[in-house]
């Protein structure tokens, strides 16, 4: 809940600085991008991770095949 009201309020603060409407549009778009953050973010990470640790196994088993063909 934290992310969701930090992010409706940066949201909302830079929605206010235009000045042309109230700051609840920029809130709720705030919030939106904060829940959506909290999903993808620990899914790209996680992949990230995934994928660094594959390639990593791909080298060490070329270099594992390289010394066992010398």
């Amino acid at each position: 809940m934290g992310a969701t009201t930090i992010g409706a309020l940066i949201g909302g603060a830079i929605d206010a600085m235009s000045g042309d409407d109230s700051a609840a549009d920029g809130a709720l778009y705030g919030a939106i991008t904060a829940n959506v953050l909290k999903l993808v973010l620990p899914v790209a990470f996680t992949y990230a991770i995934g994928w660094g640790v594959l390639k990593g196994v791909e080298t060490l088993g070329d270099a594992i095949s390289e010394k066992v063909k010398s």
